[in-house]
């Protein structure tokens, strides 16, 4: 009879032992799904990462191609002017001159044609409203004739090289007049 009870014990311990296993086994299987699930989000965020690193270097690359001759354009930018005070400073109807006139013309649109082919462009706001972005105030002028905030003269045009500002024009801007000018009397 002691062997029956040790019989009959045997399968419930044996169950209760299969019982344990299984728990163990489900908290094991659940630890490595946790660990699973981290390692793949740790393996998300690295390649997303390097997918971050890989899209700025390429950035930097093209940034450095575009601007690289932004050193070199701000070093010919007042040739450029000394061109154009040249021209501004001839007459036109002067025959001793003329000929050094058209030289310096054609070196000019030379000059020019060579900067836009490597994307500098000239920013010659005259009559445009005033942009700080693109323009620096060198004075401020009362006029009847034009807008509050508009460029009424340009000492020094502006340069922009692949969009981005290389010099800002130097300009005067128009401003309200203080006191209204008369009015006209219309019964008179």
């Amino acid at each position: 009879m002691a062997d029956e009870q040790t019989l009959d014990t045997n399968p419930q311990e044996q169950q209760a032992n299969e019982a344990l296993a299984g728990d163990e086994l489900a908290a094991r299987v659940q630890s490595l799904e946790e660990q699973l699930a981290a390692a793949q989000d740790q393996s998300l965020r690295m390649a997303a990462d390097l997918q971050n690193v890989r899209r700025r270097a390429e950035q930097d690359v093209e940034k450095a191609h575009k601007f690289a001759l932004e050193k070199f354009a701000n070093d010919l930018l007042p040739v450029v002017d000394s061109l154009e005070r040249g021209l501004e400073l001839t007459s036109a109807v002067d025959e001793a001159s003329k000929a050094i006139r058209e030289g310096m013309e054609l070196t000019l649109k030379l000059f020019l044609d060579t900067l836009k082919r490597y994307q500098l462009e000239a920013v010659d706001p005259h009559g445009a409203p005033f942009n700080p972005e693109h323009h620096q105030a060198m004075a401020m002028e009362e006029s009847i004739h034009a807008e509050p905030n508009t460029v009424l003269k340009v000492f020094q045009k502006g340069y922009l090289l692949n969009g981005r500002l290389l010099r800002p024009a130097m300009v005067v801007v128009s401003k309200a007049p203080l006191t209204p000018p008369p009015s006209i009397d219309e019964q008179a």
